[in-house]
């Protein structure tokens, strides 16, 4: 968002904002609460969930670095966001930041354009639960996974073989399980198919290494 403004702009924007920290496991905003701030996450991963009608949770995404919190929200939160690891975030009010926009359109602009980013990602969900196989759902949230910490991080180390993809994941498999629409056994099952193929190689239950990212992508989109 900042690299559409100039040194003052900059200034003017970061007095609106406070820094805002929240250990492994704390609430960041609540669904339905009212929605008077924004987020823009700096470091950690944040989980957002909704509850369900009949009570059951259904996570409908992960946040990481440079993403931001509430975007698309209006008088109040549509989702609950917990932090999965410590997290440091800048907190806007929302009036002020709106107000701003208009005094500087570029900025308001960028905005428009996050929130669409994030309105698309929401579309993918529902594709994703709605249409694809088990399968289909763990190769493209590994995918989905490594291009978002690929984003995120500005410092990322080259990696020793370029073909080969290191993912980090915070959440837990039953995480995992709830934002795909699986169960636990049956996210633990294919990630056992995908190793046993050679497409992946676990390293514990927090990292991932993606071998063969082609065949991944030809998994998600159902070619395979």
């Amino acid at each position: 968002m900042c690299n559409v403004l100039n040194d003052a702009e900059l200034e003017k924007l970061n007095s609106l904002s406070s820094d805002f920290k929240r250990d492994t496991q704390q609430i960041i905003c609540s669904e339905g609460e009212p929605a008077d701030h924004l987020y823009n996450l700096r470091s950690g991963v944040i989980r957002l969930s909704k509850m369900l009608p009949d009570g059951r949770r259904q996570i409908t995404g992960f946040l990481f670095g440079g993403d931001f919190l509430g975007l698309a929200c209006n008088e109040a939160y549509a989702y609950t966001a917990e932090a999965i690891t410590p997290v440091e975030m800048c907190r806007f009010p929302r009036h002020k930041l709106t107000q701003m926009f208009g005094e500087l359109p570029q900025l308001g602009g960028r905005v428009f354009s996050m929130t669409s980013t994030e309105l698309e990602a929401a579309q993918s969900q529902m594709l994703l639960l709605g249409r694809k196989t088990a399968a289909e759902r763990l190769s493209s949230f590994l995918l989905s996974m490594a291009q978002k910490q690929h984003h995120s991080s500005t410092t990322e180390p080259a990696q020793p073989d370029a073909d080969k993809q290191e993912v980090h994941l915070p959440m837990s498999r039953t995480d995992i399980a709830d934002y795909l629409g699986l169960t636990v056994e049956t996210v633990s099952r294919h990630f056992t198919k995908l190793a046993k193929s050679g497409l992946i190689d676990l390293q514990g239950s927090h990292k991932v290494i993606l071998k063969d990212a082609d065949a991944l992508q030809a998994i998600a989109d159902g070619d395979k």
